[in-house]
């Protein structure tokens, strides 16, 4: 009998130690209306369009326990053009971010790709800039280690926008 019981405990303990903290999707709503609220919030600048600016940007952010962003650090980018419409928008998602429960601050990775939508009929004119853009960028690199403690990586969010004719 007390085999059994000691058995019985062991196999409760074991459950209880495999089990993984579920935790919700960390912005309120989920993953499609976070992906929705990127594209509608997120404004591509004249000058991204002007420039056929297209590439990648990955920023790390850390919201409160109220789900407010405190601090953003861009990671890596393929040019400082590309920040400042996604650094707007992180802004606008201030209170919508939930934490895990135990935590009064927790860090969250989010990387953006930005392009156009390509036309129906390509141009030299295009090429040409596609390619100026392309040489011509700066990208925003971490050149000194930054940690990443318990950070949650959170699904790429693509930003297509039109070209002016």
């Amino acid at each position: 009998m007390k085999k059994i019981l000691f058995a019985a405990i062991a196999l409760f303990l074991c459950g209880k130690c495999m089990a993984q903290e579920q935790l919700a999707f960390p912005f309120q709503g989920g993953k499609e209306v976070m992906t929705r609220f990127f594209k509608d919030s997120l404004v591509v600048s004249p000058a991204i369009v002007q420039r056929k600016a297209a590439g990648l940007a990955i920023f790390k952010f850390t919201a409160d326990e109220k789900g407010s962003i405190r601090k953003i650090i861009i990671y890596y980018a393929d040019d400082l053009l590309l920040t400042q419409p996604i650094i707007e928008a992180l802004k606008k998602s201030n209170n919508k971010w939930i934490i895990p429960d135990h935590e009064k601050f927790h860090d969250f990775i989010l990387p953006f790709t930005i392009g156009f939508n390509p036309p129906a009929v390509g141009n030299t004119a295009l090429q040409k800039a596609i390619y100026n853009f392309y040489t011509h960028r700066k990208p925003v690199l971490t050149y000194n280690q930054v940690p990443l403690d318990m950070a949650t990586l959170l699904p790429t969010v693509v930003i297509n926008y039109d070209l002016v004719p």
